[in-house]
């Protein structure tokens, strides 16, 4: 396959690592886990931020002292074999205003699992085998860390949904605390892999938080693989207003102390007019690319998915980062 739109055959990445969260990284992985065989687990790795205090998810977090399982739960629908009534299942939401309302019943499936065995990890891993998932998943940390950002006045917010609510412009993000380390496998997964995908996902609450421990950022700097980011469709309203693909692409490298990104993937399949007018009335337009990004590859691609919301396909997607992948991959490496 080439750059030029061809469907992915023949040659393709062994050992696929994927970091983000929210809505963005189950939608990538539901076009990646074609790409991974099913006998092998370490074929195709998600990397799931773990932030995340809103919620289920937040909720769990301040009454069972438990990971933020929302973000994983989703992973692992994601890469179920067959998004079948069990999978659907997982993503069941709790209705009313009771003790209940508003849980879904993944996680509180992976809650009461982390209790019974003990761990989080083992938790999602029997999770995994239930639903039958290709790939694996990893916590980023199993650590309780929170979310902070720096804003361009010099105040701070704490936490991720309130951060993910501002409108003031952020220079800076970080997990607390400092010393938090990853989930063991993380930093061999990355180094490990042929291809790593960044993104899509909200810059500061999703893909920047996949790599703000020391350990994750250097692995992304040190790694052979192909490293490439899967820009938004559109720029995130609020504290995302105004920022360009080369925008994205400073702060990321910024926050990672150096270089981790070797392309671009940008959607240029055409949006219609009456979406646009939707998405403009709520703050948000199309992400643009109109400046030097400093010898990063873009590589643009039609990535829409048809439907009212602007969503990426996840296979086309998938052939856009497959292209992407045997035009920068060293000769020699990584293939299958």
């Amino acid at each position: 396959m080439s750059v030029d739109g061809s469907r992915p055959h023949g040659r393709r990445p062994r050992r696929i690592v994927a970091l983000g969260g929210g809505t963005g990284l189950p939608g990538v992985l539901r076009g990646l886990r074609a790409l991974a065989p099913s006998d092998d687990a370490t074929a195709l790795t998600a990397i799931v931020a773990m932030s995340d205090d809103g919620g289920s998810s937040g909720r769990l977090r301040r009454s069972r002292g438990l990971p933020p399982p929302g973000d994983v739960r989703n992973c692992l629908v994601a890469l179920s074999a067959e998004e079948d009534l069990l999978a659907g299942l997982f993503q069941h939401r709790y209705g009313g205003e009771r003790e209940l309302g508003g849980h879904n019943l993944g996680n509180l499936i992976l809650a009461a699992l982390a209790e019974q065995t003990g761990s989080f990890l083992r938790a999602v891993d029997v999770s995994s085998r239930v639903l039958r998932t290709v790939g694996r998943i990893l916590p980023v940390t199993l650590e309780d860390v929170v979310l902070e950002a720096r804003l361009a006045d010099g105040s701070t917010l704490e936490g991720e949904s309130t951060i993910g609510a501002s409108e003031r412009p952020i220079v800076r993000v970080a997990l607390r605390p400092d010393s938090a380390r990853p989930t063991p496998g993380v930093v061999e997964a990355i180094h490990d892999a042929d291809l790593v995908v960044l993104g899509p996902g909200s810059l500061f609450t999703s893909v920047i938080p996949c790599f703000a421990l020391v350990e994750v950022a250097r692995a992304l700097r040190e790694t052979r693989a192909v490293r490439v980011l899967v820009a938004n469709l559109v720029g995130e309203p609020g504290e995302g207003v105004g920022l360009k693909i080369e925008d994205h692409v400073r702060l990321i490298e910024e926050h990672a102390g150096g270089r981790i990104l070797d392309a671009v993937l940008k959607n240029e399949g055409p949006i219609d007019e009456a979406t646009l007018r939707r998405y403009r009335a709520e703050g948000s337009v199309p992400l643009v690319a109109s400046g030097s990004l400093g010898g990063i590859r873009v590589v643009r691609r039609d990535l829409l998915a048809s439907g009212p919301k602007l969503r990426h396909e996840p296979t086309r997607t998938t052939d856009g980062l497959v292209a992407v992948w045997r035009q920068l991959r060293p000769v020699g490496v990584g293939e299958s």
